[in-house]
């Protein structure tokens, strides 16, 4: 599921030369064609909404007795409150600090007892707490996810470990050179929308956080009617229904109506390219982003095998520019992250810091390309091959099922797209990979941001690109959507 996907961090030793084929006689020169793709047989999902709002989606699964629950809300890091990035993120992680009298190890203990484990995260556009396990122990598996979701302690001294947890791991992120390139593209692609800020947060955003904060934001957002029980494995809809009525069918809808989601894209007041000096960086982290459609746009099979071709493997474009053929990086790849109301796409490496401009010229080279010359059909067989195989293998648990059917539910997507993939993918033309790219990767609208020890590429950036900006790590406000300090007045909290 999204919401448990890690921001893009390309890390490693930038390779010192480019790297040496050397043939092989008991080896083929080149590498054999993709094999036809393969046939996947997946039910159609089963969907029934309780009396309080509730949505319960089913997919049966038989043969082992095995299943996974999923609650999933649909809201996520986007309903954060300015200068409070992470709250949505933190609210989830401790859920299972605390529910129900029960302490954090008596929940662990609980689940263990079940043979699985609690997972809690926050995303965007969802929040999500999972288990798996075994068919007979299911009743007592949802009855303990109905405790933390519905009666969280949110105590002080679990709310305390955990800030203290998630500056500690922020501290280290944000010494990386792409993860912090990445952050900060992110705002210059969403500006000052919802999606704009670090969903994990900020040293400082967490730091603000109070437990009324917490507090209000479950209030808030966690409601059956705000929610989907996904259930996958060895269950009917029958079953999934009369469990779900047992463990939820008396969580009460309350009498507001539902929280109203914000824009998450907005004006951005960053440069097209944005130097950061990260003073003494061993490497440069180095990323272009591009504004791209959200997920429920006509062409997102096209987008999707798009990226494939970009960036999305390790035979892909960017990484056979970037590290096969010249040896400037470790790894270079590019995502498409396609959300409610907007989406972006976004390209990273990690290299030397003398190599970033010459990487940043690639990466939008790279764009260029794809948007102005036809995908040859070989190229495209094996892209296609790649999404193909990730995707069936992403459906070989109940877990992996439950994370795919939940992002169809909270998208509004129907539900039966869990078994047309494969044909959505196949379909796809070189020509309209071509018009996706020139009309989302156009030149113009690209965010560049580089940053390292600033003194090996500023100037030749510079000299390429006059327009560009250069910026200290030391003065950055990460929760500000121009990185300049924000006014204490404007510091608010969840209402």
């Amino acid at each position: 599921m999204a919401v448990f996907t890690a921001a893009l961090i390309a890390t490693g030793v930038v390779l010192a030369s480019s790297p040496v084929v050397v043939a092989d006689q008991g080896f083929p020169a080149t590498p054999p064609a993709p094999g036809p793709a393969p046939k996947l047989t997946v039910p159609t999902p089963s969907s029934q909404t309780l009396a309080n709002g509730l949505r319960v989606v089913s997919v049966r699964r038989a043969g082992l007795p095995l299943v996974t629950a999923q609650l999933v809300l649909r809201s996520g890091g986007e309903m954060d409150p300015p200068q409070l990035g992470g709250l949505a993120d933190l609210t989830a992680n401790l859920l299972s600090k605390g529910a129900a009298g029960k302490t954090a190890p008596q929940i662990a203990a609980a689940a263990e007892t079940l043979g699985g484990s609690l997972n809690a995260a926050a995303g965007w556009d969802e929040s999500a707490v999972g288990i798996t396990v075994t068919t007979p122990k299911l009743p007592q598996a949802l009855s303990l996810l109905a405790e933390v979701v519905r009666q969280p302690d949110f105590s002080a001294d679990e709310l305390k470990r955990a800030q203290a947890q998630a500056v500690d791991d922020l501290h280290l992120t944000l010494s990386r050179p792409t993860a912090l390139a990445s952050l900060v593209a992110g705002r210059g692609v969403f500006g000052d929308g919802a999606y704009g800020h670090s969903r994990s947060g900020t040293p400082a955003s967490i730091a603000r956080i109070t437990r009324t904060d917490v507090q209000h934001l479950h209030d808030w957002l966690y409601r059956p009617d705000n929610a989907i029980l996904v259930l996958t494995g060895d269950i009917t809809p029958a079953q999934a229904e009369q469990l779900a009525q047992s463990s939820f069918g008396d969580w009460q809808k309350p009498a507001t109506p539902l929280p109203v989601r914000p824009a998450g894209i907005g004006a951005s007041r960053l440069p097209a390219i944005l130097l950061i000096d990260q003073h003494g960086a061993g490497q440069a982290g180095v990323v272009a982003a591009h504004a791209a459609p959200p997920r429920n746009d006509a062409n997102y099979y096209v987008g999707t095998v798009a990226n494939a071709v970009l960036g999305g493997s390790y035979s892909a474009r960017l990484n056979e520019e970037i590290r096969i053929k010249r040896g400037l990086s470790y790894g270079a790849t590019s995502r498409l992250q396609s959300l409610g109301d907007a989406g972006m796409w976004l390209a990273a490496a990690q290299t030397k810091n003398p190599s970033a401009p010459q990487v940043v010229d690639l990466m939008l080279g790279e764009f260029n390309r794809l948007g102005t010359t036809k995908v040859d059909a070989q190229e495209l067989a094996a892209r296609k091959a790649t999404l193909i195989g990730s995707y069936g293998r992403s459906l070989e648990t109940t877990a992996g099922l439950a994370a795919q059917v939940g992002d169809l539910a909270v998208y509004s997507v129907k539900l039966d797209e869990i078994g047309k993939y494969i044909a959505q993918v196949q379909a796809v033309t070189p020509k309209q990979i071509e018009a996706y790219a020139h009309k989302h990767l156009d030149a113009d609208g690209s965010k560049v941001v580089v940053v390292g020890d600033a003194v090996q590429f500023g100037d030749a950036i510079r000299q390429a690109h006059p327009k560009a900006e250069l910026l200290q790590a030391t003065a950055l406000d990460l929760d500000s959507p121009s990185l300049q300090p924000v006014a204490p007045a404007a510091i608010t909290t969840v209402r």
